[in-house]
């Protein structure tokens, strides 16, 4: 009798592995994650703090989910060719960002390399719009999916975790820009 009940679980499961596989093959080849937000300032002001990897301190998301994180600036002081290299810890991993398209006060392209606690390469892009005396802010990240991105996909949603940070990361460039 425990054989058989074994067995069962065993199919069971087996048939539960081969159904998020299957499901996780139909997923799409590529992800896009976007968040928008209106700021009330040029569009030259917020282009600023985006272009300058020295000024993300001041409000991404990211820079204080690990305050212990190592950070290194490379290349080019701002815009294109600027580097930012972090290694932290869980929250944060290791990765690389480098700007690859800089086209004051509009959009702003980064290479995005995630190292640990996976390898991922996506693009993050800004754009921004005027609208009479604000900015329409685009935050996006484009990037492939593989296989085992698809499958953590079935049990995580990419567009509510990041999308959530872009959020608080608009904000805080909100609050930051109208502030000053």
């Amino acid at each position: 009798m425990l054989k058989t009940i074994l067995l069962v679980i065993v199919v069971i499961l087996l048939i539960a592995v081969i159904g998020v596989v299957a499901f996780a093959a139909t997923r799409p080849d590529s992800f896009r994650v976007e968040r928008a937000t209106t700021i009330k300032a040029a569009p030259e002001r917020i282009f600023a703090r985006i272009n300058d990897f020295k000024a993300w301190p001041q409000w991404s998301p990211y820079e204080t989910k690990d305050p212990d994180m190592q950070r290194q600036l490379s290349g080019t002081a701002a815009g294109q060719g600027s580097i930012y290299e972090w290694n932290g810890d869980k929250n944060v991993g290791q990765g690389r960002m480098e700007i690859l398209e800089s086209s004051a006060p509009g959009k702003v392209v980064i290479k995005l390399d995630f190292l640990k606690p996976f390898a991922a390469h996506n693009t993050a892009t800004f754009t921004l719009v005027p609208q009479g005396d604000a900015t329409q802010v685009t935050w996006a990240m484009d990037g492939p999916s593989t296989f085992l991105t698809k499958v953590m996909g079935v049990f995580f949603n990419i567009d509510k975790m990041v999308g959530t940070d872009f959020e608080a990361g608009l904000a805080n460039l909100k609050r930051v820009t109208e502030q000053n």
